[in-house]
């Protein structure tokens, strides 16, 4: 495949509606020669790169009811619910390895989205920015959520979630020279993004991060207008999109596994279902 590349949308726990898709390509031994991905995106991308399949399904998955991994207690002790060092420090290097090896040596890019806090605009990191010291710290960047997760500091940078600048990256993708691609988002078709109501605790919390605070602020509006170039690009046949066929039943702070099996299946099952028009699609000139 040359030119072709693979989009992946955050969302969370519904990431692993993602982690889903990507194990069944893992499955047929389909891999893209470009990936790019924001917040839970990056991280399904990044054991996707590692060809890890059911690495971050049994990461999402088997550590969630663990305090460590997602709690209050987290957001009282660590100032963040999700247990940042606990999943990218103690997981990949202790309880279920990253394949650091396999990730470096992987023949095509693989590139992060992050926001940068001060300027609110996106910042890209890719294989050429990589180290084994680094990765997994832009990686966490990429996931740090507002009001939930600090943000992270690279090379003098304050960054934090990816999805803020970028939701969708299909527009980095296609500058970076990719005519075709496919997408994974994590929201049914027709989904529109509602404007953000607690403006008054962002100022009050990110009064130092004005370019984060506008991100926020019209974050609504960078995700519907992407929605609507996506869907302009999909009816010129110029992009294939998978997507949850209803609503998912699943928060993007989750903790019922049970929940969290189901979207992964469904995940699974929809890139069976569309794997044969995947690959004409792929296949397809022009």
């Amino acid at each position: 495949m040359n030119n072709v590349g693979l989009i992946l949308e955050g969302g969370g726990m519904r990431g692993v509606y993602t982690s889903g898709v990507l194990d069944f390509f893992m499955d047929r031994n389909l891999y893209f020669p470009y990936i790019i991905g924001v917040s839970m995106g990056a991280c399904n991308g990044a054991s996707y790169v590692s060809k890890q399949r059911g690495r971050t399904k049994s990461v999402t998955i088997d550590f969630v009811s663990d305090s460590r991994y997602l709690s209050y207690r987290n957001l009282f002790k660590y100032k963040s619910i999700f247990g940042m060092d606990f999943i990218f420090n103690e997981i990949p290097t202790k309880l279920v390895p990253f394949d650091f090896k396999t990730f470096s040596n992987y023949d095509g890019e693989f590139v992060i989205g992050v926001t940068d806090c001060i300027t609110g605009k996106e910042v890209y990191f890719n294989k050429s920015n990589y180290t084994n010291n680094n990765i997994l710290d832009i990686i966490k960047a990429s996931s740090s959520l507002p009001f939930v997760a600090k943000s992270v500091k690279i090379n003098d940078s304050i960054l934090m979630d990816g999805g803020l600048s970028d939701p969708i990256p299909i527009k980095k993708s296609i500058s970076d020279g990719n005519k075709k691609n496919v997408i994974i988002l994590t929201r049914q078709r027709g989904y529109i993004k509602k404007p953000f109501k607690l403006k008054w605790l962002a100022s009050k919390k990110y009064h130092n991060y004005k370019g984060l605070y506008n991100s926020l602020v019209q974050r609504h509006k960078l995700y519907n207008e992407t929605i609507e170039y996506i869907n302009k690009l999909h009816n010129d046949g110029k992009v294939f999109i998978i997507q949850p066929q209803t609503p998912p039943a699943v928060k993007r702070t989750e903790k019922n596994p049970k929940k969290l099996i189901e979207l992964y299946n469904e995940g699974y099952k929809d890139a069976e279902r569309n794997y044969k028009d995947i690959i004409s699609f792929l296949n397809k000139n022009g």
